[in-house]
C-alpha cells in the first residue's frame, strides 16, 4: 500500500509519501519544494552525488514520526540551506520548503 498526503509546515504544503514494504519497516519521505527528509532507506552518499538537498532520519514509521525525529545525516546542499544534524526534521523541512 502507498499513502500520499499533503502536510502543512508553517503554512507551506509538503507531500508525505509512505510505502509499506513486505517484511520491513515502511519507506517514509516528506518532500518540500527545495528538498526532502526521508527515513533510513535514503542513501545519503547517493543523494550527495546527485546534488540534492536531502536529510535522513531513522526509526520512523509515520509522517508524525518523521516530523518529530532528529536529523541523523544530510547532504552538503541541505546543510547549505541551514539543515543541521540533531535538529528536528520539522525544522529542517521549514528550510527545504
Amino acid at each position: 500500500m502507498i499513502e500520499i498526503d499533503q502536510l502543512n509546515i508553517d503554512g507551506k504544503t509538503v507531500v508525505g509519501v509512505k510505502v509499506n514494504l513486505p517484511d520491513s519497516a515502511p519507506l517514509v519521505a516528506i518532500i518540500g519544494d527545495q528538498g526532502f527528509v526521508m527515513c533510513g532507506f535514503l542513501n545519503v552518499d547517493t543523494a550527495e552525488t546527485l546534488g540534492v538537498a536531502a536529510a535522513m532520519v531513522s526509526g520512523v514509521r509515520t509522517f508524525d514520526d518523521v516530523l518529530r525525529a532528529e536529523i541523523r545525516a544530510a547532504t552538503s546542499k541541505a546543510k547549505a540551506k541551514g539543515v543541521k544534524l540533531g535538529m528536528p526534521a520539522q525544522d529542517a523541512l521549514k528550510l527545504l520548503c
